[in-house]
């Protein structure tokens, strides 16, 4: 009877996926380990115990893996929507700059204050959004192609113009710096994300803010809509086939161009939500902003479940904040290398969920064999 129960239960998708997320967290932390007994052999075991622990040793900390992991729940959520609905939209990286843009123009520009700015964030990157899904539904044009374009025309778009919109930047609200934007605290402190409720639990941390709250709410409204409704239903539907999904009278057309719609307004809302936290300013980059990559290991890690991706987005962000407090021992760069070791070997999820139904299914096989 418990031998029956164990293995329905390992036929459950939702317990696969779980376990394989768990085992491919486990894996990416043994070579991440094993990555620091190579580089640094006397630092990897306090180097590994600061990864594993920093993130927990004060509220100051802890209030920084809620911070970084509000941006990248979003960025998450982005890519797994667009997973779902059978696109890739590896476009997340310029959407969450659009969408960071929009947020900083209505904030310092135009003195708005923080939820029209968030608006605002979703607006700009929803139209980064339907660029490649337009050419994705009306001329078959594939959309990780148009979106890795459109992250660079973004980053250079949103330098342009604030390199030319002196008021945007910092040295037109009296400091030295000409390369970033205006310091919220300084331009228009109305813009900034309020503390919540959970400001007297983590007392002057200058991380903790509602973003996190706000990143939650919409990765249950996302499972709703998915999962709860008939556009959610006609979303899958196109994903797991156009085809069949145009035969049973469904627009897939129009549902394509929906999908990276909300997919881009997801990711320009964790751009809105990164800069107006007030604890950093854009500066005006050379390289696509990270944040928007580091949603697919999210969004894999997770198996494109959004309530999921709230859990695999503050594990990649504890690690993030752990791997800070390893220097001086290590090196910034073999930091940088050791995490995405463990983020992108803990993001072969859904390889281990093949595994697991493998093992499950050939266990299965051999108990019939013996019967």
């Amino acid at each position: 009877m418990k031998k029956n129960q164990k293995s329905t239960l390992l036929q459950n998708p939702a317990v696969v996926g779980v376990l394989a997320s768990l085992l491919s967290i486990v894996i990416g932390l043994i070579l991440g380990f094993l990555l620091l007994i190579a580089l640094n052999p006397g630092a990897s075991l306090e180097g590994m115990k600061a990864m594993m622990t920093t993130g927990f040793g004060s509220m100051d900390k802890f209030g920084k893996v809620l911070y970084q992991a509000a941006p990248l729940m979003m960025c998450g959520l982005s890519v797994g929507f667009a997973f779902k609905t059978g696109l890739f939209n590896i476009g997340a990286s310029g959407q969450y700059t659009m969408g960071a843009f929009f947020a900083l123009l209505f904030a310092i520009q135009f003195q708005m204050p923080w939820f029209i700015c968030l608006l605002a964030a979703a607006v700009g990157g929803a139209i980064w959004g339907v660029f490649p899904g337009l050419f994705k539904a009306y001329f078959n044009v594939n959309e990780v192609i148009t979106a890795i374009m459109f992250n660079w025309i973004g980053m250079y778009l949103v330098n342009l113009i604030l390199a030319n919109s002196p008021n945007m930047l910092a040295s037109g609200w009296g400091a030295s710096n000409s390369d970033r934007t205006a310091a919220l605290s300084a331009a228009n402190p109305g813009a900034i994300l309020p503390k919540g409720p959970l400001a007297a639990l983590f007392g002057d941390s200058s991380w903790i803010n509602i973003g996190i709250g706000i990143s939650i709410v919409f990765a249950i409204v996302v499972w709703v809509v998915l999962q709860k409704t008939t556009f959610g239903y006609e979303l899958k539907a196109c994903g797991l086939s156009r085809d069949a999904a145009q035969y049973a009278g469904i627009n897939a057309k129009r549902n394509i161009v929906l999908s990276m719609v909300i997919s881009g307004a997801l990711s320009g809302i964790g751009g809105g939500i990164y800069y107006l936290a007030g604890t950093g300013q854009y500066v005006l980059e050379k390289a696509i902003l990270g944040m928007g990559f580091n949603g697919i290991p999210v969004a894999l890690l997770a198996s494109s479940n959004p309530v999921g991706t709230i859990f695999s987005a503050l594990f990649i962000s504890y690690i993030q904040v752990g791997g800070a407090a390893m220097q001086p021992a290590y090196s910034s760069e073999t930091i940088d290398i050791v995490i995405a070791v463990i983020i992108y070997l803990a993001a072969f999820a859904l390889l281990m969920r093949g595994v697991i139904a493998k093992a499950v299914s050939g266990r299965k096989e051999k108990g019939g064999a013996a019967k």
